[in-house]
Formats: structure tokens, sequence, C-alpha cells
């Protein structure tokens, strides 16, 4: 795993680059957020191959208790990815969600997320 920093204004943005699925249980993203808030950062870019496919199944709630450890530390989110292919009413409903609240955010690319949590 390594995390890339983006700077916008006084902003502290981290990337977590991964080939591996790094977050399978709530206690693996609760690992990463306190390494990720100890180190400094204000918000998170991760991308949605690192994240257990059961987090896009909202009956596992594995997405509500993910994010709301990062709603506790206050650490906004941008999950990257192809989210079209997910074909359930809730999830898509989720996500139309989370986009509007702007803490959390699904997109596309690197550069929607960068444009997200730079404001």
């Amino acid at each position: 795993m390594e995390i890339v920093t983006h700077l916008i204004d006084t902003i502290k943005i981290a990337e977590v680059i991964s080939d591996e699925m790094i977050i399978h249980t709530t206690e693996d993203s609760l690992d990463l957020l306190g390494n990720i808030y100890y180190q400094g950062f204000d918000k998170v870019i991760i991308y949605e191959k690192n994240i257990t496919p059961e987090f896009f199944d909202l009956k596992t709630k594995i997405a509500g208790d993910i994010l709301q450890k990062f709603s506790n530390y206050r650490v906004s989110l941008a999950i990257v990815g192809d989210f079209e292919k997910y074909e359930s009413k809730s999830i898509r409903d989720f996500i139309f969600e989370s986009n509007n609240t702007k803490h959390v955010n699904f997109v596309n690319t690197l550069e929607d997320a960068l444009k997200r949590l730079g404001n």
C-alpha cells in the first residue's frame, strides 16, 4: 500500500494506492482511517477495487459501518470507481444521496475526487 499526498490550498488529501484489497472489514477501515488521521490528512481517496464487494451490497451493512467511522473522525472520503455496474436501486440511491452530502463521494476519476475533496 502506498499513500500519495495531494495538497489543494491547505487541504491535505491522501490517495491510497494498492493492487490488493485493503478493506475487507470495518476493522480494516478503522485501521486505515487511524493511519491516515494520525498522519495529518484531512481527506481520503480510495479505489473501489480496494474495498470488499460486500460494501456495495447494502444488506450486509458494511458500507454504513465503514462510512460511520469516517464521519466520526470527520474525514471526508472519495471512492473512485465505475459504479454504473451496480443495478440495485438501493445502492444507486445510496450513492446519489452520499454525493449530495459531499462527505462521502462516489466518483469516476481521480480528477473528480480531487475536485470534490478540494472544496
